[in-house]
């Protein structure tokens, strides 16, 4: 691939592409190789290097096991460095940095002295920034990239190095024994960066872009999958869980908060603090660990403010212990302190890529000190938890199903580590989270196969987790549970896995009081009338369907327009499907269609009028859909023959079906299939509008058509 690729169209598609690649050519662990990342945009730069460096730094799944070969959760697999610009020359950065952290050996016993593990590559950001150097320091570091060639051929680590174009065009015509030395070049494609920069605060290694942790319960909470329908576009909201955060997952302060030590115990001030922060050399300490601790510093918070520097107090405690050679259960809780302290801002929002970085670096630090401590089994599971929340944090969705799967490597551990009969709520705890890793690990691959895993999970959580011990948490999990059921009946054996999940439903609407806990009171009730509404599909038509009707019309007691708008208009959409379909089975009397027909108009109308009412709130159904099914309703109404409105009425009827049909129309034009169906609708209501009405009710219709879809209407008439 050549350096000087002209941009791209679709700059994300490719910039995917492009970090694919660097990130497999990183992860084979080559060694002496040479890789020159080509990237203008800084943002951007900081994005990939911050997620390679999550991705490939530290190993997940051999934290407390027997696989050391390659790492272990203190010993990265890759380093990330910033270049210094005072004496620019990334091998003695690499060099100094060797020296402070010399690859540990493992294996090491009285027969056998053990095996020193690799060297890690290594990533150098900040090139860019020698623009505002001196030219003899610019000099100098060409001059070093010169000499790279001959002294990385005496190491075993690899180099990747970020250039911006003019860097990349000056490392070709000064350097050019460094550029015929480069293994591979990766171009992304963005718009360049200024180089004026506030140099007071440091440069990020990836752009914060926050989590939305006040939406987090609705980002599962509310998030519904489309079904297809037998009929045109019939959409169900799919039942929801309980918590969008791992329930449980919150990571239990009574059990796993170590509290600050009292201030007369305290190393160093605040003020103290503020002034090592910048002269204190952390030698001792993960430069990963201690540049990310920067990162997060909050640079709105006053200087004074003591949340603001008591990361880099508990630092330079460690530093401090570290120094004095103290025990390492005593190292073990001072990073457990430092996680536990990012924890908690990542649950009050504060759930940036940095911070949940940090969280992870300290507790994988606390537990390499003391894996014994009675700690460790929830340390784990907090893991799981942190790199849960890494999928779920923006831009992180593409690597979402590694960091799922990274997540469930450290729930599976904790297990390992403890007994139900000695540990019994921290191991349903566990299973329970497990449970929900395995339904999100569902949307990337093998759905079948994780929801039933997500089954087992949320069975066995239940064992140990009875309505008597915790009422509030066994209906949470009954309820994810029968979640877990509904999807996999979308996979096999429907009737018997929608049986369950309604079953499973029931038994957590035993401890969800309408009076106490209306919302999840009424979520609840969605879910079974969604379930229902399935079962449905497979037997007992009539009955299931008014059961999921009287399900949807319970739950919207609670999800109403003023406190849910979002849910109540999925559940009114649900509740005009399920009249729909009660209106169209062959079991139902003739004189009772009319009456469901309009009760499925009114709840898809309540249902609209809160979709346009609700301005960049994400839906769980298809707003085009709903109208589409609205002209449908309204059309079927017109055209049954116990339908009784004269001339004025049915023409009302049929021209809402047709300003439906076309409003749909108007958003389905990316959707071939979708739009010629809605087309096929258009024409047979024009016809309709005809038969009921004449040639002036045709013309009525035809008036109403917008005049470019003409063409396309009138031939089929």
């Amino acid at each position: 691939m050549s350096a000087n690729e002209t941009p791209h169209s679709d700059n994300t598609a490719w910039n995917r592409q492009v970090y694919q690649r660097l990130k497999l050519a990183l992860g084979l662990g080559l060694r002496r190789q040479i890789f020159i990342a080509v990237c203008d945009d800084l943002n951007l730069r900081n994005q990939v290097a911050a997620r390679l460096h999550s991705n490939l730094a530290y190993p997940v799944g051999q934290v407390l096991s027997n696989s050391q070969e390659t790492s272990t959760p203190a010993y990265p697999r890759l380093v990330t460095l910033r270049l210094d610009l005072v004496q620019p020359n990334p091998i003695v950065q690499i060099d100094q940095w060797l020296n402070n952290y010399p690859p540990p050996v493992v294996g090491g016993s009285k027969d056998s002295p053990g095996k020193a593990l690799p060297i890690p590559a290594f990533q150098i950001v900040g090139i860019e920034q020698l623009t505002r150097q001196p030219v003899a320091t610019q000099r100098l570091f060409l001059h070093n990239l010169r000499l790279i060639e001959q002294q990385l051929s005496g190491q075993e680590s690899s180099l990747l190095m970020w250039l911006s174009r003019p860097w990349l065009y000056a490392v070709q015509q000064s350097a050019p024994q460094f550029w015929r030395s480069r293994t591979g070049v990766f171009t992304f494609s963005g718009e360049p960066t200024p180089t004026a920069k506030n140099q007071a605060s440091p440069e990020r290694l990836s752009s914060s872009r926050n989590m939305n942790v006040d939406h987090l319960e609705k980002s599962i909470l509310e998030e519904s999958v489309g079904l297809a329908k037998e009929d045109f576009d019939f959409q169900i909201e799919a039942p929801i869980k309980s918590s969008s955060r791992l329930q449980d997952s919150s990571l239990s302060k009574s059990e796993l908060f170590i509290p600050n030590p009292p201030q007369e115990e305290s190393h160093l001030s605040i003020r103290e603090t503020n002034q090592a922060s910048s002269s204190l050399a952390l030698s001792h300490i993960s430069k990963e660990l201690s540049e990310l601790v920067v990162a997060t510093i909050n640079s709105k918070i006053d200087l004074e403010s003591e949340e603001k520097w008591q990361p880099q107090q508990i630092l330079a405690e460690i530093e401090e212990l570290h120094s004095k050679e103290a025990e390492k259960t005593t190292l073990a809780l001072a990073y457990h302190r430092l996680g536990n302290l990012y924890r908690q801002r990542i649950e009050q929002g504060d759930s940036n890529l940095e911070s949940l970085m940090v969280a992870i670096l300290a507790y994988q630090e606390s537990i390499t000190y003391d894996d014994n401590s009675p700690h460790v089994p929830d340390i784990l599971n907090d893991l799981g938890t942190l790199y849960w929340m890494l999928y779920r944090t923006p831009p992180n969705s593409e690597e979402g199903q590694a960091y799922i799967e990274q997540g469930i490597e450290f729930y599976q551990l904790a297990l390992k580590m403890i007994s139900p009969q000695t540990h019994q709520e921290t191991y349903a705890r566990i299973q329970n989270n497990l449970g929900t890793a395995y339904g999100d690990l569902a949307r990337f691959t093998n759905p079948s196969e994780n929801w039933q895993q997500a089954v087992s999970a949320y069975c066995e959580a239940l064992y140990f987790r009875t309505a008597e011990m915790e009422p509030l948490k066994y209906a949470a999990c009954q309820n994810n549970l029968g979640t877990a059921y509904w999807h996999l009946a979308q996979y096999n054996q429907p009737v018997e896995h929608l049986k369950k999940a309604i079953n499973s439903y029931q038994l957590a609407l035993e401890h969800y009081t309408p009076e106490e806990e209306p919302l999840k009171y009424g979520m609840i009730q969605n879910n079974i009338g969604t379930a229902f509404w399935n079962l449905a599909q497979y037997e007992q038509p009539t009955q299931n369907l008014q059961f999921a009707i009287d399900a949807y019309q319970e739950a919207l007691k609670y999800r109403t327009s003023a406190n849910l708008p979002v849910a109540c208009a999925a559940t009114q959409n649900n509740l005009g499907t399920a009249y729909w379909h009660l209106a169209n089975q062959t079991q139902t009397p003739k004189e009772f269609r009319t009456k469901f027909l309009n009760l499925c108009i009114n709840a898809y109308k309540e249902c609209l009028a809160l979709a346009h009412s609700i301005k960049g709130a994400p839906l769980s159904f298809d707003v085009y859909a709903t109208h589409n099914n609205l002209g449908l309703a309204h059309y079927q109404l017109v055209t049954d023959s116990y339908f009784k409105g004269n001339k004025n009425i049915r023409s009302e009827h049929l021209e809402t079906s047709l300003e439906n049909h076309l409003k749909a129309l108007n958003g389905l034009n990316k959707q071939p299939d979708a739009y010629q169906t809605t087309l096929a609708y258009v024409v047979k209501t024009i016809r309709a509008f005809h038969n009921e009405l004449g040639l002036q009710g045709q013309n009525l219709a035809l008036s109403k058509v917008p005049g470019q879809l003409l063409p396309e209407i009138l031939p089929r008439l």
